[in-house]
This record gives structure tokens, sequence and C-alpha cells, in this order.
């Protein structure tokens, strides 16, 4: 275990459990495990799709604190991380611990009992999958932690889909395999600018262990993947004109973006505007592409 005793006074209040749930990236799940409930064909009752979603949410926060708990010593060592509550010694890692089992188990309890046991599985499976084998497995030991580890952040709209249906097809596997491609460009292109921090925790990201050049290939190659991967729900007939048009124009854009950082070399003191610009671009990509997903079938019925 890598999480460091703290002894002495804590001052910790509920915004130093709220940023153990990593808020942000939970925004993100929660928002594709909505989109995957709402474009499942079929329908849940309005209070049983919020328990869905809100143990999407709980699940997601239980992961992100066993996270924190885990790495706690590495994320002291880090710029960017460095603010969090266990670095700073407002709570004990005894605390963060039970906080995170204890919001991932509810979670688990909830959606099987109110909404299905297929889904509560698929949840219970994503949350050991980012607090062990993502965090405690892959992360420290290899620059492919990112690639595996994506399907941790790729199961919320699986979980939203089967909350409704009751069972998994190809669709929803699709859905999965978007998010499962995205990741690795949307991460290394953050792990670019942030390397030093990742070199001085002596975590093995892509840009530490394989250079610079390798990780731009890659980013450029799974960039390629991603347009294609994309296109797959509108090519089944999974989906109607509106997703498929938005998903070609997304990834078009996504690829362009990824250009410049796969053919440039970074120099000393760069500020890597393009890299950023990709990261930044990434985020909103995938919350378009989704939004394209609910309102195709909403808007124009495409897909039962």
């Amino acid at each position: 275990m890598t999480a460091t005793a703290l002894t002495g006074p804590l001052y910790a209040d509920w915004r130093d459990y709220l940023a153990l749930t990593k808020p942000r990236v939970m925004s993100l799940v929660v928002f594709t495990g909505l989109c995957g409930l709402l474009a499942a064909p079929g329908h849940l009752n309005p209070v049983l799709a919020f328990t869905a979603v809100l143990c999407i949410a709980l699940g997601a926060g239980g992961a992100g604190a066993l996270n924190q708990w885990w790495e706690a010593d590495l994320d002291a060592k880090m710029k960017r991380t460095a603010q969090r509550p266990l670095p700073q010694g407002r709570l004990r890692p005894a605390d963060a611990r039970d906080f995170g089992v204890a919001l991932s188990v509810t979670s688990v309890l909830v959606m099987g009992l109110a909404v299905g046991w297929l889904a509560a599985g698929i949840l219970a499976g994503s949350i050991l999958y980012y607090a062990v084998i993502y965090t405690i497995w892959l992360k420290p030991r290899t620059p492919q932690n990112i690639v595996i580890g994506g399907g941790a952040g790729a199961f919320p709209p699986l979980i939203g889909w089967v909350a409704v249906t009751g069972d998994i097809t190809l669709m929803p596997v699709l859905l999965f395999a978007v998010i499962f491609v995205w990741t690795p460009p949307h991460f290394w292109a953050l792990a670019l600018f942030v390397q030093t921090d990742y070199a001085k925790a002596g975590i093995p990201m892509m840009p530490v262990v394989a250079g610079q050049a390798s990780t731009r290939l890659q980013i450029g190659l799974y960039s390629l993947g991603l347009f294609a991967v994309s296109l797959l729900p509108w090519a089944i007939a999974g989906t109607g004109a509106l997703y498929g048009l938005s998903a070609l124009v997304l990834s078009a854009v996504f690829v362009a973006l990824a250009v410049p950082v796969t053919r440039r070399r970074a120099e000393e003191g760069d500020p890597m505007r393009a890299e950023k610009r990709l990261f930044a671009y990434s985020v909103f990509y995938l919350f378009a592409l989704f939004t394209a997903l609910v309102a195709d079938r909403y808007l124009l019925g495409s897909f039962a």
C-alpha cells in the first residue's frame, strides 16, 4: 500500500470528502451513464432512472476516493495533485478508505435491489477495475496503464443501457468501445504537458517511459481509431443520421487537432498549446458525441 499515514490535527469538512470523489471526472462519468440510459430502447420509471444514475455517481465517487487513498504519497509529489485532502493532511487515510468503500458498496447494493443485478454487477466490476486493476496493478507498472485501464471509465453508458434493458447487446458495447479508444489520446495529451510531474512521482506514463515521439505517434493512431469506432453505432443502424453526421464531424476535428500534436517535436519551455487544445477538445468531444446520441433518439426517433 502507498497511502501515507497521517497523524495530528485534522481539518476536514464536506468539501474534502467531495474532493475525494473527483467531481470533474465524476461529471463525465455521470453524463455518459445518463446518456446510455436515455438512449437505450425501452422505458425506465423516472425514480428508478434517477436511482440508477445516482448509483453510477456514487460508484464513481467511491472508486475515486479509493484511488486517492492508495496514491496519497504519489499525489503529494505531483504539483497538480498536491493540494488534495490526503497530501495536505486534512483527512486520515483510513477515513478516506472507509468513505470510498461505503460509497462503492452502497452504490452496488442499491443498484441491484432497485434496478437490477446485471447493472449492479457491471457497476461493481467498473469500481474494482479502477480501484484495483488500474490503480494498484497497472498504473505503477506499465506505460500501457491508460490503454488497459481505460475500460474503467468506459463502463457508465453500458451500465445505463443495461439498467433499462436488462441485457447486453452490441450497441452498448460499441458505446463502451468509443470511450475505451478515446481515453488514450485524451489522457496522453494531458500527460505530455505534465510529464515532469509523473516522472517525479515515478509513474511510468507513456511520455516518461517511451518518450514524447512514441507518445505523439500513438495519439495519432488512436485518434484515427476513434474516428472509425465512433461511426460504428451508425454503421450497424443502431443510430440515425444525426448521430452519424455528428460523429463524423466531431471525430474529423479530433483527428485534425491530433495531427499537429503527432507531427511536432516540443522543445524545452514549449507551452504545448497544441496538446492543451487537443486535451480540452477531447472533453468537449465526449460530451458533444453523447449529446448527439440522445438527441438522435428523441428528436428523430432514429432507433427503437
